[in-house]
């Protein structure tokens, strides 16, 4: 195994933009105009935080808002300071009620949090080859970890998988949120599916990413991925997350006959495909699973992948966004999409444009089994982008803080320190959550309140 900083991969294609960029390339293709006006204020010279009266989190700071909002603008051709100040309007109403305990909630920790970048070598496995890739012996993955500068005791461990045309910083804000009430996060760029992946993304490796996740696993657990923590992890404390493709790596991870990893205690999909699993996928672990989903994602369709989640997986929860969107649960668009009328526009753009090369070569999930492993490779309902985008939907924004929200308070009704912590992060994400946010439900099944004294794990 090696380990060392990040280093520029070399690829025979090229990759002129990063996602952030293709993502104002593609408002700009589509010709997207903002969803309001866009008028100059001078507020955009400030270094206030914006929406933080509204309960808005001040871990996003006004300084990344000014230059995101700079950066849209120049890429759409809209003047700078207007641009600016419509991200600063447009942030002041994203939060809940202030004094809401949503709103104290969204407050960052008590830790300050530090990153660590590495790149981890996976010798015992190859990566396959794509398109112009030919391929290679061993499988090298980019991690970035987030954890708190100092810590009392070990930390629970939280592995978060990307989606597809993505890349480890997808989490940033999130991941953020999380190390700074005492988790460590590690996300990992997955060979074959990150957006600057040689030979072009591909769905074709998503048989290898669990396998990924479990290296991560092992590295980070025997310190074998040359970082130096303050704190050790707690093998006991392991939980699983990722978006979209993402998701779907992680139900894999937690679920899978073959390719699980029985230390990850808790899961969570957040708009991750789930139509291709059969209620016998679920009966392989008993691990409590957080699906979190709009209702109005063009990519993943919430009626064929989330609504079914209460009836196949017996130890689950279903957090609905009334209007939520699939690209507006990324935490590198939330601020770059606000303005845009529907922020799946231009995910479905990207999308478009890279499934269609791979049409042609058969089912990509083909090799995750079938029915003795509960995978259902037919009848998932409507195609990605399907139809028209709806009109109306939540803003990325206030996507991204329900999200952060809901996050922290499964993964502390799971993995708490103490039976008080998750029972009353269950109790806020069961009860107080859909009070506070009317447009956010919540509905269980097989999952048991945690108990005083009690431990909340589901017994097998």
């Amino acid at each position: 195994m090696q380990t060392g900083s990040l280093r520029g991969p070399s690829r025979a294609h090229a990759v002129a933009r990063n996602p952030l960029e293709a993502l104002v390339g593609e408002a700009r293709r589509l010709r997207l105009t903002p969803v309001t006006p866009l008028t100059a204020d001078p507020a955009c010279g400030r270094a206030s935080e914006p929406g933080s009266s509204a309960g808005g989190s001040p871990a996003l700071g006004s300084i990344v808002l000014r230059s995101a909002a700079r950066v849209l603008a120049a890429g759409l051709g809209i003047a700078a300071t207007a641009g600016c100040a419509s991200f600063v309007a447009g942030l002041s109403t994203q939060g809940p009620p202030a004094g809401s305990e949503s709103a104290l909630r969204l407050a960052p920790g008590p830790y300050a949090v530090v990153r660590h970048d590495a790149t981890l070598v996976d010798a015992s496995r190859s990566t396959p080859a794509n398109g112009s890739f030919v391929g290679a012996p061993t499988r090298t993955l980019k991690m970035t970890l987030w954890a708190p500068e100092s810590s009392a005791g070990p930390l629970p461990l939280v592995v978060y998988s990307h989606g597809f045309l993505s890349f480890r910083h997808e989490p940033t804000p999130l991941a953020e949120d999380l190390a700074s009430h005492g988790y460590a996060v590690a996300s990992v760029e997955f060979p074959l599916s990150n957006w600057n992946a040689p030979g072009g993304p591909t769905l074709r490796d998503i048989a290898n990413q669990p396998g990924d996740v479990r290296f991560l696993i092992d590295s980070l657990l025997a310190e074998a991925s040359g970082l130096s923590l303050r704190a050790p992890l707690d093998p006991e404390r392991i939980a699983a997350i990722g978006l979209s493709l993402g998701g779907l790596t992680t139900t894999l991870v937690a679920f899978h006959p073959e390719l699980r990893d029985p230390r990850v205690r808790a899961a969570i999909s957040i708009a991750g495909p789930a139509a291709l699993f059969s209620p016998r996928f679920f009966s392989f672990a008993p691990v409590p699973l957080l699906m979190i989903a709009g209702s109005s994602d063009a990519i993943i369709d919430y009626a064929s992948n989330a609504t079914p989640m209460l009836e196949r997986a017996p130890h689950v929860a279903l957090l609905t966004l009334a209007q939520g969107t699939h690209v507006g649960f990324s935490g590198i668009t939330a601020l770059w999409l606000q303005l845009w009328p529907n922020p799946d526009s231009v995910g479905c753009g990207q999308l478009e444009r890279s499934l269609p090369e791979q049409a042609d070569d058969g089912n990509p999930f083909a090799a995750l089994g079938g029915a003795e492993q509960g995978i259902v490779l037919t009848g998932w309902g409507r195609r990605p982008c399907d139809g028209e985008l709806a009109s109306g939907v939540m803003r990325p924004l206030r996507q991204q803080r329900l999200l952060s929200l809901a996050v922290r308070a499964f993964l502390d009704s799971q993995l708490g320190a103490t039976s008080g912590q998750r029972r009353e992060a269950w109790h806020y994400l069961a009860e107080t959550l859909p009070r506070e946010a009317p447009d956010a439900t919540f509905a269980s099944r097989g999952i048991p309140e945690p108990r005083m004294g009690a431990s909340s794990r589901v017994d097998p």
